[in-house]
């Protein structure tokens, strides 16, 4: 124990170590926690097997168990949710009760609360989501604007970037799908592939700039580099 008011609160918690002020100072009996940081794993009373490292990391967490938080207020909110990992600073700030997340970089996740299973990687990866579950997020932005939609994946800068409701769409590649909002179960592979779309569903665009200006279209399918590029809203093309 290194740091004033460290484990202070401690009755029969056994393995774990706190370096810096106040933290794991209300911990009574969980055990194998690591803290290191002013106030990380500060509220921490029972719950264990928990590594907090950076000032705040995992400050509320009560009861909640395998827990990873390495940054800045990482996992800051975090009450009862277990088995999550936040790396950068604020990723997973928000999270409260949601389990099994993983969020790498500044912000990822930053205000998901109750959303599970979800998988962020990049600066601002799924950062405004609140209870969408089941998304995987890699690169700068992707899916940065993602609420409640759930089961998406979204891979490359900026990709899927202001989705919020629109559940169930693949995009992979820079830029892929970057402006749908509320359409679903599209699949766009390829840079600025359906760019442009917006609330057009169940379209399949594979190749570069394909389907890049459909915005309402829905159920064409595009595959080779530009294939149906100048299509806005027409629907049931095959090209």
């Amino acid at each position: 124990t290194i740091g004033n008011g460290s484990l202070n609160s401690n009755t029969t918690g056994a393995n774990n170590t706190a370096a810096g002020k106040n933290s794991l100072d209300a911990n009574t009996t969980g055990d194998y926690n690591t803290a290191a940081g002013f106030d990380a794993l500060g509220a921490n009373t029972t719950g264990e097997a928990n590594v907090a490292i950076g000032n705040e990391a995992l400050g509320k967490n009560t009861t909640a168990d395998n827990n990873t938080a390495v940054g800045l207020q990482s996992l800051f909110d975090n009450t009862t949710g277990a088995g999550n990992t936040a790396v950068g600073n604020n990723a997973l700030a928000n999270n409260t009760t949601a389990a099994e997340n993983t969020a790498v970089g500044y912000v990822a996740l930053a205000t998901n609360t109750t959303g599970v299973n979800n998988t962020a990687v990049g600066r601002g990866a799924l950062q405004v989501n609140t209870t969408g579950g089941h998304s995987v997020a890699i690169g700068h932005n992707s899916l940065s604007e993602n609420t409640t939609a759930g089961f998406n994946v979204a891979v490359g800068r900026s990709s899927l970037k202001v989705n919020t409701t629109g559940d169930s769409n693949v995009a992979v590649g820079d830029s892929a799908m970057v402006k749908n909002t509320t359409a679903a179960n599209n699949t766009a592979v390829g840079a600025g592939a359906m760019a442009c779309n917006t609330t057009g569903a169940a379209n399949t665009a594979v190749g570069r700039i394909s389907m890049l200006n459909n915005t309402t279209g829905a159920s064409n399918v595009a595959v080779g580099c530009c294939a149906l590029s100048a299509n806005t809203t027409a629907s049931f093309n095959t090209a």
